[in-house]
């Protein structure tokens, strides 16, 4: 199994200082759960691929989505909602959720939009992939299942939206888990740019510019995808089972467009939605996270991601960050499960 090496980055001095930071960022009863917490629960070792399938899909209304999702475990459980990342889907967290589930976790597993059985819906509301809209999406899910806080877990995209939620809206995140660390950015950030070897990494971005990169990840959108798993996670032997259940999500008729509008969004290519513009105005002032979180890396990621020195102050609330050890990339989640939902139990003990 991966080895987990555990380097906790911000200990609170004492039960004092614990109720001070939880009256300046609102953590009502932080404190007392500390006083009185109980070791988090051991998740049990498992078989990266031992689950190849949820239960009947779920669908609801949210906001201008009809989100097509998974959910596991007790109804009225404490809520997990895991979020996937480009180009991924939920079976990333096929091996996550019945282990969140067996230790009494409802766990949700939404389809991003653009993927999967999440359809927009209405023909007129524009295909677009910035990230602010990802993450009202997330809210509007929440408020349609009634889920006033959650725990959230992700990486790539799914770790951007945890990330923009957990940092403008904290009071509906009880704690976070993200790989790869703080995500969020801004257009102007992206327009600054990086040394050769970090843009090399950025490849398909540029590619994503033009109309015939447009047209290549139309034209070849699963060997696209196939391509990308390959290079972010470069000792992973995933089989052909295991990538055709992921791919058949990208067969949804927005995928391509969200693909490409959020990747020249990034690069001022593309121009997103008035209605998010205070939203990204706020993201681009890099707001720092407060809630509880542990930051997660593989120590195989072969995808662009910054080093966790450069992040660890973003993360002002309880905090700890984990590199994910045997070869792991960058879809920690399928790759390392026992190592993923152990930091979702644990975060939420913090």
């Amino acid at each position: 199994m991966p080895e987990v090496i555990d380097h906790d980055r911000r200990r609170l001095f004492g039960a004092a200082a614990v109720t001070f930071v939880a009256a300046q960022i609102g953590l009502t009863g932080f404190a007392d759960a500390q006083s009185g917490m109980t070791k988090p629960a051991t998740v049990p070792a498992i078989k990266p691929g031992t689950h190849t399938s949820f239960g009947p899909l779920k669908h609801t209304e949210a906001g201008v989505m009809n989100v097509g999702y998974a959910e596991a475990g007790p109804s009225d459980g404490p809520v997990a909602i895991l979020l996937h990342g480009w180009p991924y889907d939920i079976y990333s967290f096929a091996d996550v959720a019945p282990l969140l589930a067996a230790k009494g976790y409802r766990v949700i597993v939404p389809f991003a939009r653009g993927y999967g059985t999440t359809s927009f819906l209405s023909g007129d509301t524009p295909r677009n992939g910035q990230p602010a809209a990802l993450a009202v999406d997330l809210i509007d899910l929440m408020n349609a299942l009634k889920i006033q806080k959650a725990i959230l877990a992700g990486y790539d995209w799914g770790a951007r939206t945890a990330n923009i939620v957990a940092a403008l809206r904290r009071e509906r995140v009880k704690a976070s888990v993200a790989v790869s660390g703080y995500l969020i950015g801004s257009r102007e950030a992206n327009s600054k740019p990086l040394p050769p070897k970090a843009e090399l990494a950025w490849w398909y971005q540029f590619y994503f510019a033009t109309e015939r990169g447009r047209l290549g990840y139309q034209q070849n959108t699963h060997e696209f995808a196939k391509l990308i798993w390959q290079l972010a996670s470069p000792k992973w032997n995933f089989d052909d089972a295991t990538f055709n259940r992921s791919a058949s999500a990208f067969d949804n008729p927005d995928h391509v467009a969200i693909s490409i509008h959020n990747y020249r969004w990034r690069l001022s290519l593309a121009e997103g939605e008035a209605k998010f513009d205070d939203l990204e105005k706020r993201l681009a002032a890099g707001p720092a996270i407060t809630v509880p979180t542990i930051t997660l890396e593989g120590d195989a990621n072969g995808a662009p991601h910054p080093d966790s020195s450069a992040y660890a102050k973003k993360f002002t609330g309880k905090y700890a960050h984990r590199l994910i050890k045997g070869g792991i990339g960058h879809n920690l989640p399928q790759e390392a499960p026992q190592a993923f939902a152990q930091a979702v139990i644990d975060v939420d003990g913090f």
